[in-house]
């Protein structure tokens, strides 16, 4: 299996108009986020769309599918991260009450996650098996993964073997695309190493 197999291009969501972590939160896109999202995919061209189930992907992944006539599959294990305690809690009220732990975890998610978040172990094997399947059923398509910011940050970490602390330093804006080259050998080894460490915990 060659990282041609298929081509992947990871969508962002829209603006929902929160401004906290809202992992698995279920929100909907505002009326800006829809904009975004129509804009963003103007002019370009795939067979096959594969989205996060979470609403502020899903509705704009079918809505693109019946316009267009392109299959939708909806994959589960393209969630966003769950980030335990700190999900739907404004980003300004938990450097309030929680700076320490805040500022730790934006300089090395991996060691030091929300309380009660998900495993960045189980995080990553999760998208690992997920991009997996795509590589695999759609071989030779151009397929549109329509997914979360966290998700985007960390499957381009492991397509380039960039180490995981480097996650929250990758830009990914409201509905931008990005392209993606899977599986890579460097990943492979990636996945294993913090798989092996296991560094996170609850």
């Amino acid at each position: 299996m060659s990282s041609s197999a298929a081509p992947i291009d990871l969508l962002r969501h829209g603006d929902t108009g929160h401004r906290s972590y809202r992992g698995q939160l279920d929100d909907s896109l505002l009326e800006l986020g829809w904009r975004q999202m129509r804009d963003a995919v103007l002019g370009r061209d795939w067979d096959a769309i594969v989205s996060s189930p979470l609403q502020r992907c899903a509705a704009f992944a079918q809505e693109l599918s019946q316009v267009r006539g392109l299959p939708l599959s909806l994959e589960p294990r393209l969630r966003e991260y769950h980030f335990g305690q700190w999900q739907g809690k404004p980003v300004d009220a938990i450097a309030a009450e929680e700076g320490d732990a805040l500022a730790r975890f934006w300089a090395d998610p991996v060691a030091h996650p929300p309380p009660g978040a998900e495993r960045f172990a189980d995080f990553a094997a999760r998208l690992t098996a997920a991009a997996d399947e795509i590589v695999r059923g759609y071989a030779g398509q151009r397929v549109l993964v329509v997914t979360h910011g966290g998700v985007i940050r960390l499957l381009r970490c492991l397509a380039v073997g960039r180490r995981y602390t480097d996650l929250l330093n990758i830009d990914v804006a409201h509905a931008s695309l990005h392209a993606l080259n899977w599986p890579p050998k460097p990943a492979r080894e990636s996945q294993a190493a913090l798989a092996q460490a296991d560094p996170v915990g609850g």
